[in-house]
């Protein structure tokens, strides 16, 4: 056996539930900021997976400054893909249901090709050209007809889901750059400190001093911060040395239909037309964009992992 046939069942069921557990993050996380401030909600996740993530590497005998060079890689990725992306998908959270949000924040992989093209020189296919153009298309047939009836003050929501992928394409175009000293997994918790630091004075000068959680802000919490983000990222990691890359793109193209799914059995998300023909774009879209269609001149190999999401971020 060859390739993903020889990948152990256990991997096989870790990426299965790692795809499961980003799911139902997204209706966690929209039961979470209705009762916890999104930013604070963002800073407190990423408290608790940077002590759940030390302590694991820590168990392990793993854990390590990071080196001159990866700090680099490890402020980008903590303020982009990290803090940015939390803070934006939490803020448009309290406005947009969870499933619809999801799958425009899932649309990264449709920002990295032309950003790749500019910033790594990578040539890029016709095939994937016409990716980016149908889940564009997609991504318009979701938002347009909030939008055409007004938006009911959901355009500015919408603004920062697209920010939010925006931010984790432009993480992942720098992580293809970089030349790692450390594994992804040994630099985790620090990128995740960099996130908390940047979200704690932004969530003080936005959203004022912290308040009392309540029952539903905890439950969420405890599931976020230590499932959703600390497991996700280290089963992400390992998933990542299993399996082929274009495997893991594909499994996790199911997190935002899945997670759709969810929302719609747990909080009554309804599933209109458009979005469902939005869905059905995006992901072909994706799909093409990211079919073995970018040839890389002169890039550098990096731990494909890297360049996935550490939860719904990943939310």
């Amino acid at each position: 056996m060859s390739g993903d046939d020889a990948v152990p069942r256990r991997h096989r069921l870790l990426l299965a539930v790692l795809v499961l557990v980003w799911a139902i993050s997204w209706p966690v996380i929209k039961v979470g900021v209705a009762t916890v401030p999104a930013i604070w909600f963002g800073c407190y996740r990423y408290v608790i997976a940077t002590v759940c993530l030390f302590g694991f590497l820590a168990a392990r005998n793993e854990l390590a400054l990071p080196s001159r060079s990866d700090w680099k890689l490890v402020t980008i990725s903590g303020v982009l893909q990290m803090g940015g992306f939390s803070a934006l998908t939490g803020l448009a959270l309290t406005v947009l249901p969870p499933g619809r949000a999801s799958v425009l924040a899932f649309s990264t992989p449709l920002w990295v090709v032309p950003l790749a093209a500019w910033r790594l020189d990578e040539r890029i296919s016709k095939r994937a050209m016409l990716g980016v153009a149908i889940g564009l298309l997609g991504v318009l047939a979701i938002a347009a007809p909030a939008l055409q009836r007004g938006g009911h003050g959901q355009a500015p929501a919408y603004a920062m889901l697209l920010g939010a992928s925006a931010a984790w394409a432009i993480s992942i175009v720098f992580v293809r750059g970089h030349r790692f000293d450390a594994s992804p997994l040994a630099l985790a918790p620090w990128q995740m400190l960099v996130a908390t630091a940047m979200l704690l004075p932004l969530a003080l000068l936005v959203e004022g001093r912290p308040h009392a959680i309540d029952a539903r802000g905890i439950a969420a919490l405890a599931y976020v911060g230590p499932l959703a983000t600390a497991f996700a990222y280290w089963a992400v990691v390992e998933v990542g040395r299993r399996f082929r890359a274009s495997t893991i793109s594909m499994a996790l193209l199911a997190t935002p239909s899945l997670g759709l799914v969810i929302s719609a059995l747990t909080l009554g998300e309804t599933v209109s037309g458009s979005l469902a023909g939005g869905v059905t774009l995006v992901a072909a879209g994706i799909r093409l964009a990211t079919m073995g269609s970018a040839i890389a001149r002169g890039r550098r190999d990096v731990p494909r992992s890297a360049t996935l999401p550490a939860g719904p971020r990943r939310a």
